[in-house]
């Protein structure tokens, strides 16, 4: 008898996560463009399930592959592909029954004309896959496609690269910015507090049912996003400019140090996000639209541009982005970033300092961009004891700055790929 769709347990969750996989591996697609549309007939349940599933599978695709290379003549077509590679990791990562995984995803093949022939390929081949899931622990980490491997390589070593692989795919904790008392926080919420003050929260959590989240007593950031506010350190009444200010994690820190902040960025829906955490957490910054090269405003006590770029270093908590880029976008946002920093600078007072970052594990993000910006401004210099706040290695910062790495903190759950360095004028 043909199996009705209402039969199988967990189809629709199932159902979204394919077509999510899909978008991101064949449509070329971030998984943040696509989340809410194909998720949004399903219940905060399913949801929640298919965003993880799709989101933990593509960390590991690549031992997917492996498993499912022994068992397949030719590769088909990509949407049985990935059906195969969400039923591998459910079976073998995530333990699930293989009777209910197969009987889903062969439901899922029948499902559409061109693909319901295949349904006896994975019928067939994930049913071989439940009698070797022993092999899955024995896999290497997944690597990094040869588009982003080649570069790391050439500017950390394999061994660095292949270290931050292994932390990759393991994920990556959620980590709180408390605007006061984090060993309190760390204490009712289960977590603890990393060395420079963030709070980790490990295993899956609901956040907005979190105590704290309502009454605004924290927002959510990567242990290093945090970091480029901490080091800025801004004096009460001090004017600063959040040069690229979505999501807004760093405006909030700023205001709750008591600087008076400006937040731009040239995305309006961005920005509405950042006023409702704002009003949330009971901090208040002036909100400014618009493009950053374009912004008129002068003689800030200090600017903190977060530029735009490659965002290679989050890759523990986006896996889709290795998938959707290949690096063919990688000089436009370069020369976007020198075009930022020399903007910045004329906006300073005096005296004042730039705090640069980026999210990017590659150096010409950091410290190239330094080198190329002290050659075009004589009269900058650098100042890294800034950057040697609590909890922070000294062997993290190099001549042009500070650079953070997935492996850093490995026994801790890791931290997200920054570079972040101290300009000042004159």
């Amino acid at each position: 008898m043909k199996t009705r769709s209402s039969d199988v347990a967990g189809l629709a969750a199932r159902r979204a996560a394919l077509a999510l996989l899909d978008a991101v591996l064949v449509e070329k697609r971030l998984l943040s463009e696509v989340l809410l549309q194909r998720t949004k007939d399903l219940s905060p349940e399913d949801r929640a399930r298919a965003q993880r599933l799709v989101t933990e599978a593509l960390r590991v695709i690549d031992r997917c592959d492996r498993m499912l290379g022994p068992h397949l003549a030719k590769r088909p077509a990509p949407h049985v592909m990935d059906a195969l590679r969400l039923g591998v990791f459910e079976i073998c990562a995530m333990g699930e029954a293989a009777h209910g995984v197969v009987n889903a995803y062969v439901t899922l093949m029948q499902e559409r004309p061109k693909s319901s022939h295949f349904k006896g390929l994975v019928n067939a081949v994930l049913r071989k896959i439940d009698g070797e899931k022993a092999k899955w622990g024995t896999l290497p980490a997944p690597m990094l496609p040869k588009w982003l491997r080649k570069p790391l390589v050439a500017d950390f070593g394999k061994a660095a690269v292949s270290a931050m692989e292994v932390a990759q795919a393991k994920g990556a904790p959620l980590d709180l910015t408390v605007k006061q008392d984090p060993e309190a926080w760390a204490e009712k919420l289960g977590g603890e507090v990393l060395p420079t003050g963030s709070v980790r929260l490990s295993g899956a959590v609901q956040v907005t049912k979190l105590d704290g989240f309502e009454t605004g007593d924290w927002w959510v950031q990567d242990a290093a996003a945090s970091l480029p506010a901490r080091i800025l350190a801004p004096e009460k009444g001090a004017r600063i400019l959040d040069m690229c200010a979505a999501p807004g994690g760093k405006t909030m820190q700023l205001a709750a140090m008591g600087a008076e902040v400006t937040a731009l960025d040239i995305s309006e829906s961005r920005m509405s996000r950042v006023q409702e955490n704002l009003a949330r957490c009971g901090l208040s910054a002036e909100i400014a639209i618009g493009d950053a090269l374009e912004y008129e405003g002068a003689d800030f006590d200090a600017i903190l541009l977060d530029a735009p770029c490659t965002a290679t270093g989050t890759i523990r908590r986006h896996p889709d982005l290795p998938h959707v880029k290949d690096g063919s976008d990688f000089p436009g946002l370069f020369e976007l970033q020198e075009h930022l920093i020399d903007r910045a600078l004329g906006m300073l007072k005096p005296g004042g300092k730039l705090v640069y970052c980026t999210c990017s594990l590659l150096i010409d993000e950091g410290e190239e961009q330094v080198r190329d910006a002290m050659e075009r401004h004589p009269d900058l210099r650098l100042d890294l004891d800034a950057l040697k706040i609590p909890g922070i290695d000294p062997e993290w910062i190099g001549a042009e700055g500070l650079r953070t790495r997935p492996d850093y903190w490995a026994d801790r759950g890791g931290m997200d790929g920054f570079f972040i360095t101290v300009l000042r004028r004159g």
